[in-house]
């Protein structure tokens, strides 16, 4: 009995003691710091507005030789107009307005060279030593391909200027503005400039595993369908000639595409 009681009595202080004495709680662990090279989120951000700077003052730069060469630009543009009929403004600032527009333009494609510069460095640094230099060649490409781009759309301006107005009469009679037919050509001109890149982004499509010659050639029938809509939706002026063209292009594009692509085993 007292050996019992002796037990007891010894059990009784460490239950009292384990029961006020809080269980220690693991610390936390701490977050490992980043890399040497590797940038926050932060970092990343502040990367970004500076790229995004270094764009925007190419194009100012860039638009302001295309300002002060406004009006030698107007009448290269000009030209494909059918009988050389002149075009008219209603607005006080229209013809300031276009000058600004079509410098804007100009600055976009003289410092396309610089805006993919600086899209390649940015993302650059998320790529391996093997990636950078397999992608770095695709600048100059890329910047030919936008070039030819705008050249395809000048050269088919012609036809769809004269489709355009060729259904004019004696009744009907063409009163072209400035504003809208500047607008006309300088959407043209982009839309033909940045279409040309889609080849590249497919063929960095395939480098990565995504797509495969044989996927894009399986996918023909859907593409030209799309090709199609795409063509007739975002070509400016209603004519037929530009979307015809513009299709054309891209579906030329594609097949190169697959080309390429199964030449290099994908």
């Amino acid at each position: 009995m007292a050996d019992a009681d002796a037990v007891r009595d010894a059990g009784i202080p460490a239950l009292v003691t384990n029961s006020l004495v809080p269980a220690s709680t693991p610390e936390p662990t701490p977050t490992p710091p980043p890399s040497p090279g590797e940038m926050t989120l932060v970092e990343h951000l502040v990367e970004l507005r500076n790229r995004l700077f270094k764009m925007a003052l190419a194009v100012a730069l860039a638009a302001i030789i295309g300002f002060i060469l406004g009006d030698p630009i107007i009448a290269i543009l000009k030209a494909p107009i059918p009988g050389g009929k002149p075009l008219y403004y209603t607005g006080l600032g229209d013809a300031f307005m276009i000058h600004v527009k079509i410098a804007l333009v100009v600055g976009i494609i003289l410092s396309m060279p610089v805006i993919l510069y600086q899209l390649w460095a940015f993302i650059a640094p998320g790529l391996t030593e093997r990636e950078r230099r397999a992608s770095l060649p695709w600048i100059p490409i890329a910047i030919a391909f936008f070039a030819l781009g705008v050249v395809i759309a000048y050269l088919i301006l012609p036809a769809a200027a004269g489709f355009l107005v060729g259904f004019s009469s004696a009744e009907l009679q063409p009163l072209i503005t400035a504003e809208a037919y500047f607008d006309f050509v300088t959407t043209l001109f982009l839309v033909f400039g940045l279409i040309m890149q889609f080849p590249i982004i497919l063929f960095a499509l395939s480098r990565v595993g995504i797509i495969t010659s044989a996927r894009l050639a399986g996918a023909r029938r859907q593409a030209i369908l799309g090709m199609t809509v795409f063509a007739a939706v975002i070509t400016p002026g209603g004519d037929l000639v530009s979307p015809i063209a513009l299709l054309a292009t891209m579906y030329l594009l594609f097949e190169g595409t697959i080309f390429v692509v199964r030449r290099t085993g994908k």
